[in-house]
């Protein structure tokens, strides 16, 4: 396997970054809820983001980056990334959340992955607001075309990529990817998941079992 691409919210964090935008204007319990239903694979994704984005509407630019400030990577996640880097696997992050909280995680923890693909919140005009809406790639557009689109672009196959992830999403890159690991899945994405494992660790162990990394 030589592309190792992982779901961000969840997966590589326990944060969820709309909730934590949300607890900054008192939307947190209604963003926590349409998440949820989202992740079940109880609504549609695209119509689950835009409600919640739609909720954050005036929310000031420094309460949003007070938010992004606070999403972290799990225990274990960057040691992981950063040592799938040192192995030569390209690392990607395929999510609906934000570049912006992705990268002040990642910078916090100093380490990068190779992808980022990932949706953003605009600010109005005088940049001083968020105007409600989302834009990016992964609102209509799903994991599966992501991710074939990165293996394309670095000339391999879906067969020689490993997906790992946990909401319903992430049902499109776990059901094409050559190897699928839920992250502690929800009900509805577990049995599309060819290896269940809720640390790390555990997710590097299946990487070095599948020849992925090399044992220690």
């Amino acid at each position: 396997m030589t592309v190792v691409a992982f779901d961000f919210d969840g997966t590589l964090s326990d944060s969820e970054m709309t909730v934590l935008l949300g607890d900054r204007c008192g939307v947190a319990d209604d963003m926590a809820e349409i998440t949820e239903r989202s992740m079940n694979n109880e609504i549609d994704y695209a119509e689950s983001l835009r409600k919640r984005a739609a909720l954050l509407e005036g929310l000031p630019e420094d309460e949003v980056t007070a938010a992004f400030e606070k999403v972290a990577l799990r225990e274990g996640a960057a040691d992981l990334i950063d040592e799938l880097n040192d192995a030569g696997v390209t690392t990607a992050i395929l999510t609906g959340g934000f570049e912006r909280g992705v990268a002040a995680a990642l910078e916090r923890e100093n380490t990068t992955v190779d992808h980022i693909v990932s949706n953003e919140l605009p600010l109005n005009g005088s940049e001083t607001a968020l105007t409600g809406d989302v834009d990016g790639p992964l609102i209509e557009g799903t994991k599966d075309d992501a991710l074939e689109d990165l293996v394309n672009d670095i000339g391999t196959t879906l067969s020689d990529s490993v997906a790992i992830g946990d909401g319903a999403n992430d049902l499109p890159m776990l059901e094409v990817a050559g190897l699928s690991i839920g992250f502690d899945p929800k009900p509805a994405v577990e049995p599309h998941c060819e290896v269940v494992v809720t640390t790390m660790d555990e997710a590097r162990e299946v990487l070095v079992t599948e020849g992925v990394l090399a044992n220690k």
